[in-house]
């Protein structure tokens, strides 16, 4: 047998066990996929608040400091929410009529050049979804009653979520350590760097991506502000979620604003909302990303999109949001075990 057959064929069965054991791990991972968001959600609380928990212990006890860091995230959580609900219901009475007007400027302007549609296709085309609602309105209300219990789902992760978090916050090192020392001695080593790596990695990059989701919310929600565009802060945090989703998330959010331009403003405003999306996207990539990933995340653009698309097929959004960290984390630790390996 030609040696380079030998050589393929022991690669081959090699990379099939170790595909069929990712395979049987994420096969674990999404039968308890709520478990699974919980942890995940509570590593990222510990990543945002772990600096102030460390800047509170200075003067309070661990678990007193870990204790104010949550009660301030909550405080500040509720705090967007009702600013959010408060500009929603100021501005809803003015905007039913400013969007009615914005339908009837719309459809006046699809029919002129070049769109040249017909005279009264959008009202064809509510009246169509008025009769869908009400030819499928018990399906729908199944949908809303499925809903209810998907709200049930997430309050109970994010209530896990808060629950591992505030123990990863107060010893989180200690519990690394202990399972450390449960490893054999000879594992002990590469286990120690490689969960070094991976955390250095998860935290530069979940700490990067909310700076970056910050940066992109105050530009747009000033933006629209000048513009005159209603509804600045709901559409600014839309953009903040929208950014951590990379390379196609702040996009969405800003097709978004710029439909909401459309039918308030008139063309013009759009248009340049959809500049606005062109110069941040390049702002984004070009300035923010090389600046804030840099030591956090080194993959090339063409990894990432790759990985938020594989991501976003597997998992839906939550796929596309968890893939650029779970490919940065794991090429962090192959990089850190080869480098202690040549060592």
């Amino acid at each position: 047998m030609p040696r380079p057959l030998r050589v393929a064929a022991a690669y081959g069965w090699r990379l099939l066990v170790v595909g069929a054991a990712v395979y049987v791990v994420f096969i674990v991972l999404g039968r308890f996929h709520l478990v699974t968001l919980a942890v995940f959600l509570g590593l990222v609380l510990t990543a945002l608040l772990g600096p102030l928990t460390d800047l509170l212990d200075r003067w309070l006890p661990r678990a007193a400091a870990v204790t104010a860091a949550l009660l301030i995230a909550i405080l500040v959580l509720f705090g967007v929410l009702s600013l959010l609900g408060a500009d929603v219901a100021t501005a809803w009475p003015g905007l039913r009529q400013v969007f009615a007007g914005g339908v009837s400027r719309i459809e006046r302007w699809l029919e002129g050049p070049p769109f040249h549609l017909k005279h009264g296709t959008l009202a064809h085309v509510q009246t169509w979804i008025s009769r869908f609602v009400s030819s499928n309105r018990t399906s729908l209300i199944n949908t809303a009653v499925s809903g209810v219990g998907r709200l049930a789902e997430a309050l109970t992760v994010a209530v896990l979520a808060v629950f591992c978090s505030i123990f990863f916050l107060h010893s989180g090192s200690r519990m690394w350590q202990w399972f450390g020392g449960q490893l054999p001695e000879r594992g002990r080593r590469p286990v120690r760097t490689a969960g070094r790596a991976a955390w250095t990695t998860f935290t530069g990059y979940t700490r990067g991506i909310v700076l970056i989701a910050a940066t992109n919310a105050i530009l747009v929600g000033l933006a629209l502000f000048v513009l005159g565009v209603p509804l600045v802060l709901p559409l600014a945090v839309l953009e903040f979620f929208a950014a951590f989703v990379p390379l196609i998330g702040s996009p969405v959010a800003l097709a978004v604003a710029a439909v909401v331009a459309l039918a308030a403003k008139g063309p013009l405003v759009a248009l340049l909302v959809i500049l606005l999306i062109v110069v941040i996207g390049q702002l984004e990539g070009h300035v923010l990303h090389p600046l804030v990933m840099s030591r956090a995340v080194s993959l090339h653009p063409v990894v990432v999109a790759l990985a938020v698309v594989c991501g976003g097929v597997t998992a839906g959004v939550l796929g596309a949001v968890v893939a650029v960290p779970l490919v940065s984390v794991v090429w962090s630790v192959y990089g850190a075990l080869r480098g202690e390996g040549a060592a």
